[in-house]
């Protein structure tokens, strides 16, 4: 084996529309999307050498990437289920790049989904995600995924002076950039009054501070050559872990986002003034506005600002989720996180249609998985 590293390139991507799908299961949605992404990358099923998937809870099986390759037909010399909670779409495709970099694999096919909306009642649910909780000392209080995200909002804004109108900025951004994507969740424009106004979930967040349920599958190819749409390298990665449970997170200003983004901008000889493009996970508005701030894409009580000022938007300075994000292009599990990705290569390849931005050239993805507990940062580049 060639112990050169080698560059590893997003080569074509596919995706379902996020939403309501019923009667379609997880592979079912998994190879609507893998279909769409061999397409783009221009390659043959008999040419992935590579799987990754990442877990489903409405299909938990302990050979999920067999299965996967089972449905899909493919034969891949290397194969592999992967959960990070939302953190789990980009250390696939982190790992993915490892793989390719190494010369173990030349073309790995990365996906996921799940049909978490139709195939899943609320408490289910619920009682999923509240697993995420210390079995001895959360769980049994009966705290949910929001209420974590609210007790770690509380203590934030109570810190560095961020107030709900900031977060319902996040909120109203990103269901506008929704409103031009025709695979987006949901689409309806909404305003900052009905943000704030908005059922209260677990205060200080309301119904429209989280993101929907959704089901939806994603996918992408991650390969040792360039595709057809353009050279889009990822240059950098990083992963930090500091944490599980809220209990034990030692402080909301340092949760582990800034040192994965340093690791990966290190590798990438990159700095945050390199970038012009955003994928940053947003499962509550909370989340987005920690992130954007403890990274230094905004200072600390900055990110609404910058917000206002348009820098997020299309047109702005540094482009954010431009298919709406978790928060309103919808959540589906793994797959909700790997959207981000996905509607970044499409950026960077000129694949946006509607949406399209005058490619980016140096994009950054991160995704957060339990309570800001797993964080995973990516650089992409493209290359001329």
């Amino acid at each position: 084996m060639n112990h050169t590293l080698r560059p590893a390139y997003l080569r074509g991507a596919g995706g379902t529309p996020f939403g309501r799908h019923e009667g379609r299961g997880a592979l079912d949605l998994m190879d609507e999307a893998a279909a769409q992404a061999l397409e783009s990358s221009g390659l043959r099923r008999g040419e992935i050498d590579g799987l990754l998937c990442g877990y489903a809870t409405t299909l938990p099986h302990l050979m999920l990437s067999t299965l996967a390759c089972e449905r899909l037909a493919l034969r891949p010399r290397y194969a592999h289920a992967l959960q990070l909670g939302g953190a789990s779409g980009a250390a696939m495709l982190m790992a993915a790049r490892e793989l390719v970099r190494s010369g173990r694999c030349r073309h790995v096919l990365v996906l996921a989904g799940e049909n978490r909306l139709s195939g899943q009642s609320r408490d289910s649910s619920i009682q999923t995600l509240a697993q995420v909780g210390d079995a001895d000392f959360e769980v049994p209080n009966g705290a949910s995924v929001p209420a974590y995200y609210a007790l770690m909002a509380s203590q934030y804004m109570q810190r560095t002076g961020v107030t709900s109108a900031d977060l319902a900025e996040f909120a109203v951004l990103m269901r506008a950039h929704a409103a031009g994507h025709p695979g987006a969740h949901l689409r309806t424009p909404i305003t900052l009054q009905e943000v704030l106004d908005a059922k209260p979930i677990a205060r200080p967040l309301s119904l429209l501070d989280c993101c929907p349920i959704s089901d939806g599958a994603m996918a992408l190819v991650v390969s040792a050559e360039p595709g057809t749409h353009g050279a889009v390298a990822m240059v950098g990665a990083g992963q930090a872990h500091r944490h599980q449970h809220l209990t034990a997170m030692e402080d909301v200003m340092q949760c582990g986002a800034a040192e994965a983004a340093q690791q990966a901008f290190g590798e990438a000889g990159l700095g945050l003034a390199d970038v012009d493009y955003l994928g940053v996970y947003d499962s509550f508005t909370i989340t987005l506005v920690m992130l954007l701030e403890e990274i230094g894409f905004a200072p600390r009580g900055g990110a609404a600002q910058r917000a206002r000022a348009g820098d997020f938007a299309p047109r702005g300075a540094l482009p954010l989720n431009t298919h709406g994000g978790l928060l309103s292009f919808g959540h589906c599990g793994v797959a909700g996180g790997l959207a981000h990705a996905v509607e970044a290569w499409r950026q960077m390849a000129g694949q946006a249609g509607a949406r399209q931005l005058a490619r980016p050239r140096h994009a950054f993805i991160h995704a957060d998985g339990g309570v800001m507990s797993s964080h995973v940062s990516l650089l992409l580049s493209r290359e001329d």
